[in-house]
């Protein structure tokens, strides 16, 4: 019975351990730079320390669009380095999120790096006007950062309806479940009360809700869109 807390006390250790190196990294790159760590045990609250100021975390807060999709993929999770993506208020951030392991291996966190580097994206695009080298580089995802777990949740089933143009009374079963299969594999039902707040956004009921994802579970899907995550 001692072996959970001997591995809680050694994720805590390693946690604690790399809230100085937070501080290191964002004091090295600047103002640009904001450093964050994050404890998957708590997906709701995960931020456990953060410096600097690009998407605005906090202590408390919890993971981001990107960061859900960590622990979906437990163990298996691996390093996402030097990925752009663009906050919702037009922010152009470079991040690394590199996963945190314990000594059996486990993924439990991870430590995510944010480089603002909207004023490069703007430089790149004048020079690349002025050189008459035509359009710049194609527009990176929006992603949702937020302290608040709802409204991250809200943020990927909104994304996934946009995409389809249509609402929920629009898809057949098949995309029914892929929708489904599709936020369970982003980590969004590892949120508690996430099955009642999908349901909420997508118009259904809460029994509705957990027979689509037990079904999601349970059933291949017969053709894959093959797009990223």
């Amino acid at each position: 019975m001692t072996a959970v807390p001997a591995r809680d006390a050694e994720r805590d250790a390693i946690l604690a351990a790399l809230a100085p190196v937070v501080d290191g990294i964002a004091a090295t790159f600047g103002a640009v730079c904001e450093a964050v760590l994050h404890d998957y045990r708590r997906p709701e609250e995960s931020v456990v320390a953060v410096a600097g100021s690009v998407t605005g975390r906090a202590v408390g807060g919890a993971m981001s669009e990107i960061g859900m999709r960590m622990p979906a993929r437990g163990d298996k999770a691996a390093d996402e380095l030097n990925y752009v993506t663009r906050t919702g208020n037009g922010t152009l951030v470079k991040s690394s999120t590199m996963v945190l392991r314990d000594s059996t291996g486990a993924v439990f966190g991870a430590l995510c790096v944010n480089v603002d580097i909207t004023a490069v994206g703007q430089a790149h695009t004048l020079l690349g006007a002025l050189a008459g080298l035509g359009a710049g580089p194609a527009e990176p995802p929006t992603t949702t950062f937020g302290n608040d777990i709802d409204s991250v949740v809200e943020a990927i089933v909104d994304a996934h309806q946009l995409r389809q143009h249509r609402g929920w009374a629009q898809l057949d079963r098949a995309e029914r479940l892929r929708l489904f299969r599709d936020l369970d594999a982003r980590g969004v039902f590892a949120v508690r009360r996430a099955v009642e707040q999908v349901a909420g956004r997508l118009g259904i009921s809460r029994a509705t809700a957990y027979s689509y994802l037990s079904q999601s579970r349970t059933t291949t899907d017969p053709t894959p869109s093959g797009g990223t995550a």
